[in-house]
């Protein structure tokens, strides 16, 4: 493809999903679906294109006034992924004297806003906790996730996967926390590998597989995944489970239940039992009260610790957004906890980084719920021989760690999780 035409194919993708009207990874696929004539090569040009400008989109808007022609193109042309060869091979003269400009700009001269490209209502709260490490964590915010795979521990063993990979040139190494976890890189075709197509892999985030070693569910056990989604902690919980007991995965979404059919065949895992609810309080969930013994609430959230995939969520979402999402989680929380059975654990979390929707919801679950007892995340972790596992956690009111993981101390997306055991 000439590189005026990829150019402006970049500028009409990113004038499609500046509407903010649906989720960046939705648009792009969309687009991708009306123009199945791309090839690989140019979807990547795309998508990075679109991504880099969601992630530096403060940045770009304040250098984008001073060149010329349509906004969207001066976009694509700041957030252009690709080489640099090509990409002025479709610019115009007066382009390209713009480009270089605007490539002189030294970060230090630039404004503190446009440095962190964080909207306001969300640089503040992320200050209070990390002091000095709140410029580390915008840093990596502002750069893609690598590709985790999580190797189904029911079929195979990770070194056995890492070589079968490697056969086939994809270099991978062994995540540092999770035992399932494979780190890639690049990002290959992976769907067409038989470890894909055979269910030895699934793509999923070391951080999302250490909550499911967290919930630690045994052999024969009945169990919830009680936000399922589209069920990558469901399959690792299954596969920690060997495939025996029953593993509910619940979710309002029918839709995004749908999306763990084709997974859960290839996973080899019969325990699992995929159900719609209509609410938390559905009566599918009051039939089971006091008879499980785990329950993992993955609750819905900001999502704002998986910015390096999502970056348009920091333009989607609001204070009065999480606000919302405050009330709900507290609601699920309390619906969830009804299912257990005394001595059985129940795990919150979230893939947040937002104290309000972390830690406070669970302190205020603590304080209404004497019959829970708070566990110590990372003394669990320790049990199961995650390494480093207490650096993995932070400290609470209550004295009692909670598992926190941030993009730019552990490399993962950021994720908090506390831990109960119901009183007997």
């Amino acid at each position: 493809m000439h590189p005026k035409v990829l150019i402006d194919a970049c500028a009409e993708l990113i004038r499609l999903t500046l509407t903010f009207e649906h989720p960046a990874d939705a648009v792009v696929s969309r687009f991708f679906r009306d123009n199945r004539g791309l090839g690989p090569r140019e979807r990547a040009t795309l998508a990075e294109t679109v991504y880099t400008v969601l992630r530096k989109k403060l940045l770009f808007d304040h250098i984008a006034p001073s060149g010329s022609g349509p906004k969207e193109r001066r976009l694509a042309i700041l957030g252009f992924h690709g080489p640099r060869d090509f990409l002025l091979g479709g610019l115009t003269e007066q382009e390209k004297n713009w480009l270089a400009q605007c490539d002189a700009v030294k970060p230090d001269d630039l404004m503190e806003r446009h440095r962190h490209n964080l909207p306001e209502w969300l640089v503040q709260p992320l200050k209070e906790q990390l002091g000095a490490g709140f410029w580390p964590l915008a840093q990596s915010l502002s750069q893609p996730a690598p590709l985790d795979l999580r190797v189904n521990a029911l079929k195979e063993k990770r070194a056995d996967v890492q070589k079968e990979l490697a056969q086939a040139a994809i270099k991978s190494v062994a995540t540092p926390y999770s035992p399932w976890g494979l780190r890639i890189d690049d990002k290959p075709a992976l769907t067409k590998l038989d470890a894909f197509t055979r269910g030895a892999i699934e793509v999923q985030d070391e951080g999302s597989q250490l909550l499911a070693l967290l919930l630690d569910a045994k052999r024969g056990e009945m169990v919830v995944d009680f936000c399922a989604g589209a069920g990558g902690k469901t399959l690792a919980i299954g596969a920690t489970m060997r495939s025996t007991g029953r593993l509910y995965a619940f979710d309002v979404s029918a839709h995004r239940l749908d999306a763990l059919k084709p997974r859960l065949a290839r996973s080899g895992l019969s325990n699992v039992h995929p159900a719609a609810i209509a609410h938390e309080r559905d009566e599918r969930i009051k039939r089971l009260a006091g008879k499980i013994d785990r329950v993992l609430v993955d609750a819905p959230c900001s999502g704002l610790g998986t910015l390096r995939r999502n970056p348009d969520l920091k333009w989607r979402q609001s204070a009065q957004s999480v606000q919302e999402l405050v009330a709900k989680q507290t609601a699920i929380l309390d619906s969830a906890a009804r299912l257990l059975k005394p001595g059985g654990r129940l795990v919150y979390a979230t893939c947040s980084i937002l104290p309000q929707e972390n830690e406070a919801i669970a302190e205020a679950f603590s304080a209404a719920h004497a019959d829970f007892e708070m566990l110590d995340a990372g003394e669990l972790l320790e049990q199961l021989k995650v390494a480093d596992a207490r650096s993995l956690c932070s400290g609470g009111a209550l004295g009692t760690g909670y598992l926190r993981l941030w993009p730019h101390l552990h490399q993962t997306d950021g994720f908090f999780a506390a831990v109960w055991v119901k009183k007997p």
